[in-house]
């Protein structure tokens, strides 16, 4: 294929068999994906991509001016960069595999240590993933559940700052109660050095067990997680890890913010839908985090989590699979996480997987590391690179104003030539990510999150690639509300880059009146500029962040039935949706304010429960009104109960991935997309001219003040004030913390 594509063939047969090509992947997406179809599929894109580039190599790369030649080679190299992750990615994902728990009908269960590293989290959090870790289905006697508090150290405790100390102490007063109530082993360290990694380790000596579970404090796992994943440990002892999907409950930032949760597939759904399938066929899928467990004798063998770089997880795997060891990837979701709620909060994260894979690449390269196959060193290669790619965004965004500010040749070919290289090129790769990747990862949102990373992530990048020792481990905040909209600070880049391209549309204009033996080039440049205005415009929109008040997200229940007592007389009712705060219900009425009892029977726990509630709004409907309700717990069983009923389920989240797991098609997708970007950028200049006007009038109040004569000393009330009290709103209900086992008794 190499040999093919490397001919030279004038432009009227390079635009027969690239026609050709693409017709053949139209063909081919009908066919099954699994097989040898998809290999046929790769390779027809794959010949495609080397003809462009064989072409792009010999034929594009003139030397017009020191200038244009350092902007051209620039491009070039970020297209290098592109296609290289592609033939890489194709490779990965060749033949993805979905393994399923073995049918072992009889297992003799193991001791399971859960492991529970937390940081400077919220109580609420932190109590409800123990309360579920210590409700999973298993044999009590082997089950020990530990809390790895990093919040309150020695080190902490005696901070020379009071309040610092203080509040050290005060978190490992509240987290020893919360644990000792829930039968939790409560373990803490001398001091925070090597962050992650370092707490784990410090944990190791001080338990026994064969397999090890590691829980992020905000990752609630589902009763059967134990259940799925040790039997494959028991089955193949050469096997150090299952690792299973992170399912999220809430919104990253720019999907609450473009309004795309649960519409369409999460960010997160092609790592773990589709890439760490593929990397399993290569025996190559790593430890996460979180979410996994793994064999103790292993980590033994390594000498505990490695610690060299700021993503612990992979690196601990790399080192295990170079050893010999397997690992295995089981695509149910068995957990419900927590997602950053601020852009602001998401780049931190961001930036330290970046720093880590930098890290990785540069101290333990896959292609020199002994005992990984082929096969093993370019799948842990593609998903190091991969953290390379705000180089390449920042180019592509950069490269149209090049020619049409300054009139650099970076790109010197012309239309016959591009249309007969580069459409087909750039067809086929979109065609190929959806054919891959449809059912993940809609068209254009790859081009959004990693256009909005760029500019911060490269920085990142940057100062690893200088320093490798000095990124540190940075915990990301998660489990904050918000109770207003605002702008995201980090938001002044895309200010910048918006009046850029948009001067790039007015130097297209002046360039058309002024060069018309150029405007065929003018016309192809000007799109790529205005594509990349789009990805701007549409990453405004996400930068306008939105209020978030509830603390517990709210999740779909299936119109669970239950009753609803107040007073004498139950009311059949609905749970529409439900948090571990409260729930809506469907088919009941009441005042707000009213308490009462909700009695079910529990799906998992197969027991009728009953949970004191109070009404806090009524809103009527077609269908017999909804009604929300907030749960007032009175034991800590009654809490667990509440806990199992809304994050207990695994099929519930497989449900919920499957709803939103679907391919809409490539055009569809982008209207979708840009739709929701430009509603929402609309947004965020509306609020930047309200917030000039109010800036003004404050201005034109306080000169008016200086001018004007004292008035007569009564006060006025601030706007609003004096208006009735504040009404229930249903859809802003914050939810009630409920009973809290870390206070000494319940209600």
């Amino acid at each position: 294929m190499t040999y093919l594509a490397a001919l030279p063939v004038g432009l009227r047969e390079q635009a027969w068999m690239a026609g050709t090509a693409l017709a053949l992947l139209l063909l081919l997406r009908r066919l099954p994906e699994k097989g040898g179809w998809r290999v046929l599929f790769l390779c027809a894109t794959g010949f495609l991509l080397l003809r462009y580039l064989f072409w792009r190599t010999f034929f594009t790369l003139g030397f017009d001016d020191p200038f244009s030649f350092a902007a051209s080679l620039t491009l070039y190299g970020a297209e290098l960069y592109g296609i290289a992750m592609f033939l890489l990615s194709a490779l990965v994902n060749v033949r993805p595999i979905t393994h399923r728990r073995p049918g072992l009908e009889t297992v003799e269960w193991p001791p399971v240590d859960v492991l529970i590293p937390t940081y400077d989290e919220p109580l609420e959090v932190v109590k409800t993933t123990l309360v579920a870790a210590v409700s999973m289905d298993y044999p009590p006697h082997l089950l020990n559940v530990y809390l790895l508090d990093d919040g309150a150290t020695e080190a902490r405790l005696s901070d020379p700052d009071p309040w610092r100390a203080g509040r050290a102490r005060k978190r490992r007063q509240q987290m020893s109660r919360l644990c000792g109530r829930l039968g939790v082993r409560y373990l803490s360290r001398k001091d925070n050095e090597h962050a992650k990694a370092g707490n784990l380790n410090a944990a190791l000596p001080r338990i026994s067990g064969e397999l090890i579970v590691v829980l992020d404090c905000d990752h609630v796992p589902t009763m059967d997680f134990l259940r799925e994943t040790v039997p494959p440990l028991v089955e193949n002892p050469r096997l150090f890890l299952v690792q299973t999907p992170h399912f999220f409950v809430t919104p990253d930032p720019i999907e609450k913010n473009l309004g795309l949760f649960n519409r369409m597939p999460s960010e997160n759904d092609m790592f773990y839908g589709a890439v760490q399938p593929g990397l399993d066929f290569w025996q190559a899928s790593f430890f996460c985090g979180s979410a996994a467990v793994l064999r103790r004798r292993a980590l033994l063998e390594n000498g505990g989590f490695s610690g060299l770089s700021v993503t612990e997880d992979a690196e601990t795997a790399l080192s295990l699979h170079a050893r010999g060891w397997k690992s295995r990837y089981l695509l149910k979701p068995l957990i419900s996480g927590l997602q950053p709620e601020t852009f602001s909060g998401f780049i931190s994260q961001r930036s330290r997987w970046a720093q880590g894979m930098v890290q990785l690449f540069l101290r333990k390269n896959p292609l020199r590391q002994q005992g990984l196959d082929d096969g093993q060193k370019l799948a842990y290669l593609n998903c190091m690179l991969f953290w390379f790619f705000p180089f390449a965004r920042v180019v592509f965004l950069l490269a149209p104003l090049c020619f049409l500010l300054f009139g650099l040749k970076i790109y010197d070919a012309g239309i016959e030539e591009i249309a007969a290289y580069t459409f087909p090129y750039l067809a086929a790769l979109i065609l190929t990510a959806n054919y891959l990747f449809g059912r993940v990862r809609w068209f254009l949102i790859s081009e959004i999150y990693e256009s909005m990373q760029s500019f911060f992530s490269l920085k990142a990048v940057v100062n690893t690639l200088r320093h490798p020792d000095r990124p540190e481990f940075i915990v990301t905040p998660k489990g904050k509300r918000l109770e207003k909209d605002f702008i995201s600070p980090l938001v002044r880049p895309f200010y910048l880059l918006l009046c850029l391209l948009g001067l790039g549309f007015f130097a297209a204009a002046w360039r058309w009146g002024l060069y018309p033996e150029q405007r065929s080039l003018i016309l192809i440049t000007a799109l790529w500029n205005g594509f990349g205005f789009l990805i701007v415009i549409a990453s405004l929109g996400a930068l306008y962040e939105r209020r978030q008040r509830r603390g517990h997200p709210r999740l779909p229940a299936g119109d669970l039935p239950a009753e609803l007592i107040i007073g004498a007389d139950p009311v059949p009712v609905s749970i529409h949706d439900i948090s571990t705060g409260g729930a809506a219900l469907k088919g009941a009425g009441g005042r707000p304010g009213r308490r009462g009892i909700l009695r079910l029977r529990h799906p998992l726990l197969n027991e009728c429960c009953r949970f004191p509630v109070e009404i806090v709004a009524r809103h009527p409907s077609p269908e017999g009104g909804m009604t929300g309700i907030r749960f007032h717990p009175e034991s800590l069983e009654q809490y667990r109960q509440i806990v199992l009923l809304v994050h207990g389920d695994s099929r519930r989240w497989e449900e919920i991935l499957a709803r939103r797991e679907r391919d809409v098609g490539i055009l569809p997708a982008a209207g979708f997309l840009l739709a929701c970007g430009f509603r929402q950028a609309g947004r965020h200049v509306s609020s930047l001219f309200s917030a000039f006007l109010n800036r003004m009038k404050r201005e034109r109040h306080e000169a008016k003040a200086v001018f004007s004569p004292p008035d007569s000393g009564i006060a006025s009330l601030p706007l609003g004030a004096g208006e009735g009290g504040a009404g229930h709103s249903f859809g802003e209900i914050d939810d009630a913390p409920g009973f809290d086992p870390a206070e000494e008794s319940g209600r």
